[in-house]
């Protein structure tokens, strides 16, 4: 299964967008790294940062999935971002080309919980 985590762009207030666009270029810089260090393993680097709306952005990874464990380290570090750069997340799966949101998580909806965003997959 492809699953990916996303920063949740849409729905923020004024000031929410001003510190996401303030920090664009290091989360854009932590997510490439950890794409990078994980060699091969499927990982892909969903940045389509283009626009000047902030609503219309997709900074995330995509990562293929077949056992739950495989979602903790991914999870750990959007939990990490949200912490350090004050957004929320939102995990789902890919489907012929398709986003399905399952879950969201971080800043203001609290700690991502691997096992039960697993679990929401159906893995």
């Amino acid at each position: 299964m492809l699953v990916y985590l996303l920063v949740a762009c849409d729905g923020l207030d004024e000031k929410q967008e001003k510190k996401l666009k303030r920090n664009l270029p290091e989360l854009q810089a932590a997510l490439r790294a950890y794409v990078e260090d994980s060699g091969d393993s499927g990982l892909a680097l969903i940045d389509e940062c283009d626009s000047d709306e902030c609503e219309e952005w997709q900074l995330g990874i995509s990562q293929p999935v077949k056992k739950k464990a495989e979602l903790k380290p991914l999870v750990a570090l959007f939990d990490e971002l949200a912490r350090k750069y004050g957004f929320d997340c939102e995990a789902g799966s890919i489907e012929d080309g398709q986003r399905d949101p399952v879950s969201y998580f971080g800043k203001q909806e609290g700690q991502g919980d691997a096992f039960l965003i697993a679990a929401y997959l159906g893995l």
